[in-house]
């Protein structure tokens, strides 16, 4: 894998998750021939989630440090040159800096509910949703509290754009990233004019006066040319000086259009769920929605069609912590499991669940919630004296828990007769075969398709899209979705599950009590 042809048609993606980051090193014939991984986790620091800027490189080089190892073992040569590399992160926060490049606040990410006003304010404003996560949320809540920092603004981006500027040197985001930013015209391919014509007149009448263009990320779709590794980036990436400068990328993509990508759902009709810290379902439209849904955002493709997304800030994180304390227990008892066959025994235990999880019902709530309007979160598990309080119960119902805020988000869609042919499951939540995707069959009451790759959807899909930039730049000019399905998903094996009467009869019960439970939850959050 030193510098040789072959190198050259590899591509690379590296993605920063919520509690990893990931590189995952392609062949021509896009299966994956080496990974490397940095385990991290956010952190609260005066009421911000967050992750320190040091940690954010020190993770990159960590991962990328971890592929290489694995290329060396694998192939025993090191790893110079690829012919392609893209950059993929969390979506929507907020990441400032000064005109020599300083971070002026600490990383705000998607995580942080603190946007209420500027969120209703800009919703009314443009008549398109915009929810507390998205970038110019974040930038209109700081000129609502009179930030000091605003004065020395320069330039604010996503994580994947700040990643890929520091490599590349080029302030650019992908079509998708960007429309987790500020609203995508899809005509253009770039930021709508009109709303950023309203939002300058907005921001003047309150004495900011720099155009909101000027201060963002410039948008390029899936394919296009988004600079290359210089000499600094090179140096950053691998310290060791062993990677060379100079390898093309592509556009950097937030972790929707990645999750797309892998599934092979950007062209319409198609939808994919990404589950792991946060849940979100992708689903590409034909037509659009009838009005604005809070509860539903509009983003687009890599390739810039439109797409409704559904996304919760609550998916795993309550379901691992009973998981880590059933291994407690194990461990107490002499007989200690691995995480990995603890999740699947688990899993697999809340097959034998009633339907309904027999009335236990845990609201997973770590953190607040905009889908149901819930500006932060506390754990919690209800049930009432009849219930049947099993683990078998427990497990499902922290399974459906995981899911059950993403569903009143779905439903908004059914009721939109949003056609959806094909739905895909992918992330952490879908590792074990047929437990997670079965529940999931029946809150979205439609099949849900599951590949190899559900486990690790993300990084392999901005791999797929740094491929895609590889095969324009040698020549093909086919749409993002006629090449993913001719070229990588053509005869790829995958399991489809059905949803099953019973299990659709028992997540509408579960999901009565879980609605019930939130005003448990808003006590919670305003005394506990």
């Amino acid at each position: 894998m030193s510098t040789t042809p072959e190198s050259k048609k590899c591509a690379l993606g590296l993605e920063f998750g919520s509690t990893r980051i990931k590189a995952v090193l392609i062949g021509p014939d896009f299966a994956p021939l080496a990974q490397g991984d940095f385990a991290w986790e956010n952190q609260l620091d005066h009421g911000i989630w967050t992750y320190p800027q040091q940690e954010i490189l020190h993770g990159l080089q960590a991962a990328y440090a971890a592929l290489a190892a694995d290329v060396q073992g694998k192939f025993g040569l090191p790893l110079t040159t690829v012919g392609c590399i893209g950059i993929s992160a969390m979506m929507h926060g907020y990441l400032a800096f000064d005109r020599a490049g300083n971070l002026l606040v600490p990383f705000r990410t998607w995580r942080n509910t603190v946007t209420g006003p500027a969120a209703e304010e800009l919703t009314a404003l443009l008549g398109f949703n915009i929810p507390q996560r998205w970038s110019v949320a974040h930038l209109d809540q700081a000129i609502l509290n009179g930030e000091e920092h605003l004065a020395r603004l320069d330039f604010f981006t996503t994580l994947a754009g700040y990643i890929h500027w520091q490599l590349t040197g080029r302030k650019v985001v992908g079509v998708g990233d960007a429309a987790g930013m500020f609203p995508i015209d899809p005509a253009a391919m770039d930021y709508d004019a009109a709303m950023l014509e309203q939002f300058d007149a907005l921001a003047a009448s309150r004495g900011f006066g720099r155009r909101l263009k000027e201060l963002l990320p410039a948008v390029l779709p899936a394919g296009a040319d988004a600079g290359a590794l210089t000499p600094a980036g090179a140096r950053l990436l691998d310290p060791t000086g062993v990677l060379q400068p100079g390898i093309p990328f592509c556009p950097p993509e937030g972790d929707a259009g990645t999750g797309m990508a892998a599934t092979n759902s950007v062209a319409p009709r198609t939808g994919n769920v990404s589950a792991g810290t946060s849940i979100f379902a992708m689903v590409v439209l034909e037509r659009p929605l009838s009005r604005v849904y809070p509860e539903i955002d509009l983003v687009t493709t890599p390739a810039g069609d439109p797409v409704a997304m559904v996304h919760c800030n609550n998916c795993t994180s309550d379901l691992n912590a009973w998981v880590a304390l059933l291994g407690q227990f194990a461990a107490l008892c002499g007989a200690p499991v691995s995480t990995g066959a603890l999740f699947t025994r688990l899993f697999e235990e809340s097959l034998k669940g009633d339907t309904d999880c027999g009335g236990v019902v845990p609201v997973n709530y770590y953190s607040g919630e905009g889908v149901t309007h819930l500006d932060a979160g506390r754990p919690l598990l209800v049930r009432g004296p009849e219930s049947r309080f099993t683990l078998a119960n427990l497990m499902r119902g922290s399974i459906y828990s995981a899911m059950a805020t993403l569903k009143l988000g779905l439903d908004i869609l059914n009721r939109e007769q949003v056609a959806v042919d094909r739905l895909m499951g992918h992330g952490g939540l879908f590792k074990t075969p047929g437990v997670a995707q079965r529940y999931l069959a029946a809150a979205a009451n439609a099949p849900v398709t599951c590949m190899s790759t559900a486990g690790e959807g993300g990084p392999y899909g901005m791999a797929l899209l740094a491929a895609y930039r590889l095969a324009a730049m040698e020549g093909c000019t086919a749409p993002l979705d006629q090449w993913l399905e001719q070229a990588v998903f053509a005869g790829a094996p995958g399991s489809t599950i059905a949803p099953d009467a019973a299990d659709v009869a028992g997540f509408e019960a579960f999901m009565k009590r879980y609605q019930g439970a939130l005003a448990a939850e808003r006590a919670a959050v305003e005394h506990f």
